[in-house]
């Protein structure tokens, strides 16, 4: 994808992996065998479970697809950096805005991202000011809400729960 960058943790390509792997060997033969039965009915064309068997058939293939290609091209970076108190992907980042309230984001890639688990996109502007600063260190980010000051409290590199 144009834009978009190729890094992924291993958490995350797990994660992908194992969605592949589900929808190849279990979610597909299930939907296939379910329109195997709906086709030997007989009228196709006003059979709703056949049509819809098929139309959930092209949207698991259409996923396999993007998923096998994705896969493909991705990066997993499974190192920690030497300088633990500089931002690098991956990392589990610790801010304070200018009214003293803290927000705690882990830099990963566009494909796993997750506002509920805290995850955010390299890609993301937020991301993009931290990548590199150090402990310490104050940042201007320009996000669609507007501009936000922010000072980062705490740098660390660990897995991350959410993917246990």
């Amino acid at each position: 994808m144009p834009g978009q960058s190729n890094y992924i943790t291993p958490e995350g390509v797990k994660l992908l992996r194992d969605e592949l792997d589900y929808l190849w060997k279990v979610e597909r033969p299930i939907t296939t065998q379910r329109v195997s039965d709906a086709a030997a009915e007989g009228d196709r064309s006003e059979n709703a479970e056949y049509i819809y068997g098929k139309k959930r058939l092209r949207e698991i293939d259409r996923r396999v697809r993007f998923l096998t290609k994705r896969l493909e091209v991705l990066k997993v970076v499974d190192s920690v950096p030497t300088d633990q108190q500089r931002v690098y992907f991956g990392a589990w980042v610790t801010v304070e805005n200018e009214e003293g309230e803290e927000a705690t984001y882990r830099i990963v890639g566009p494909d796993e991202f997750d506002p509920a688990k805290s995850a955010i996109s390299i890609d993301s502007p937020v991301a993009k000011a931290l990548l590199g600063k150090r402990l310490g260190e104050e940042v201007t980010v320009r996000r669609p809400a507007g501009v936000a000051n922010l000072t980062i409290v705490e740098v660390s590199y660990r897995p991350t729960p959410a993917y246990e």
